[in-house]
């Protein structure tokens, strides 16, 4: 059996209430979407959802591991992305609560503003194309 047969049909079918969730092949596995964010991922057999401080909490108690991949030879890890409890993926009102925090997770990812560097400026505050030397 597939992986898009098995378990992407089965979260899919799971999160069918919630309505608006989609699936798609990405790398080695399946991106999971609601509202334009990637809210979880497939990948080799297991169900990874989006975590933040609100939510980072709850799969720790649940002995969740972060996500890791292998890239050129060495083990990656995905700290924005966690297991999903076995136990979840049996109950959809459960699955569901957890999906709407992971989705909570993602789409609070995607409105943080990015840390900028910070511009040299001289007194005038203008900017500087490199940092004066002292004198």
């Amino acid at each position: 059996m597939s992986e898009r047969d098995g378990l992407v049909a089965h979260v899919l079918d799971m999160l069918r209430d919630w309505g608006g969730v989609g699936a798609r092949r990405m790398f080695s596995g399946y991106g999971l979407f609601r509202q334009g964010a990637m809210f979880g991922l497939i990948s080799r057999d297991m169900l990874y959802l989006r975590v933040d401080a609100g939510n980072r909490a709850d799969f720790v108690a649940a002995g969740s591991r972060v996500f890791t991949y292998r890239r050129e030879g060495r083990e990656v890890e995905l700290r924005g992305y966690m297991e999903c409890p076995p136990d979840v993926l049996e109950d959809p009102e459960e699955m569901i609560r957890w999906a709407t925090a992971a989705a909570a997770a993602a789409l609070g990812a995607l409105t943080e503003t990015p840390v900028r560097k910070r511009r040299l400026t001289d007194k005038r505050g203008a900017r500087s194309a490199k940092p004066r030397k002292p004198r």
